[in-house]
């Protein structure tokens, strides 16, 4: 199950660290982004099995960039995971055509049962 890739979207770095130590322990291989404007060439260049996308990434932001994933034929099939602070999380992750989605602050526990199910479908 493990030996999977994750690209993580997302400007705060606190954020960043979290999310990559909390990953890599579980066995995960982690690619990080800043920024949103470049999505198709760091998905490409990445090649994930997963994406972790803030809401509030600089550029074109979580929801367009999702959303461009999810128009392109190469990486529509790749899971997404909407991450946000906003009230209307699962609203924005629909809008998206996310796979799922994680509010902030987030519960530990909770990213790695989003994380472990994507993996298990």
């Amino acid at each position: 199950m493990k030996n999977k890739t994750i690209l993580i979207f997302d400007d705060d770095p606190h954020v960043m660290e979290i999310f990559s130590i909390v990953l890599e322990d579980l066995g995960y291989t982690i690619n990080r982004s800043t920024t949103s404007h470049d999505v198709l060439e760091k998905v490409g260049r990445y090649q994930p099995d997963l994406i972790l996308m803030d809401n509030w990434i600089p550029e074109i932001g979580g929801v367009a960039a999702t959303q461009l994933l999810k128009g392109h034929a190469g990486f529509r099939s790749i899971p997404v995971i909407l991450v946000s602070a906003n009230s209307e999380v699962e609203e924005l992750a629909k809008k998206a055509a996310a796979d799922g989605y994680l509010s902030k602050p987030f519960d530990l526990d909770r990213l790695e049962e989003l994380v472990n199910d994507i993996f298990r479908q």
